[in-house]
């Protein structure tokens, strides 16, 4: 069956960086790149007029933060959510978590290869996310170098109900697996671990996976990972 186009916008204020993305993307089969945006509001009025399966975002931009952008075209509330990649850099992890509750699908680094940069696009093309895993391993660090400063409460984990293979499942997700790599380390089908996935984002009441691994981050459920 022939797979749907993936149109795509790129908003960065670096030509050079809009540029390079443009040419990578651009020679992909399925993907067309059909806008570029140097700032924040005109990324914002781009997407709108083209409706691009895919939004490429910086955070860093001017007029308007990436940040923003992403609530504006995602953000609860939102009738038609976009899919919104965020592409971050190390001295931006403060920002994941925002991006994360405005409705990012997915974090990617600036200096990320080629063929991650089309897996993340075509990842939330279809409705999927891909988190740059050496973002995770970053925000990881933070997260329990936060925790070591504080007072050990109760796992999360055990007020909304999940099982110990829904568990795995999220501690998976948390480190930025695809659902046939959690598939295949389970030893589960791939129409069994989308089940599990839905059963996961309806206790959690999480919108997408993304907003699982946030989940995961946010009360450690990653801490005992195999």
């Amino acid at each position: 069956m022939h797979e749907p186009q993936i149109d795509v916008v790129i908003a960065d204020d670096q030509e050079l960086v809009r540029m390079g993305f443009s040419l990578i993307l651009g020679v992909q089969p399925g993907i067309t790149v059909v806008g570029e945006a140097a700032d924040g509001v005109e990324c914002v009025e781009l997407a709108r007029r083209l409706r691009p399966r895919v939004v490429l975002v910086d955070i860093r931009m001017p007029r308007l933060d990436g940040l923003e952008v992403v609530r504006q075209l995602a953000g609860p509330g939102v009738a038609d959510p976009m899919n919104v990649v965020v592409i971050t850099t190390f001295d931006q992890d403060d920002y994941v978590r925002t991006a994360l509750r405005n409705g990012a699908c997915g974090f990617l680094l600036k200096d990320a290869s080629p063929a991650l940069l089309v897996e993340a696009v075509q990842a939330a093309a279809r409705g999927d996310a891909l988190v740059s895993p050496a973002v995770t391993v970053r925000l990881l660090r933070r997260l329990e170098a936060t925790e070591r400063g504080m007072a050990q409460e109760p796992a999360a984990s055990d007020d909304v109900g999940l099982s110990e293979r829904e568990r795995d499942i999220v501690r998976l997700v948390a480190v930025g697996r695809t659902n046939q790599e959690i598939g295949d380390e389970l030893f589960l089908s791939l129409s069994t671990v989308k089940t599990y996935l839905g059963r996961i984002q309806a206790k959690l009441n999480a919108r997408n996976r993304v907003e699982v691994a946030a989940w995961a981050w946010e009360y450690g459920a990653v801490h005992r990972s195999r």
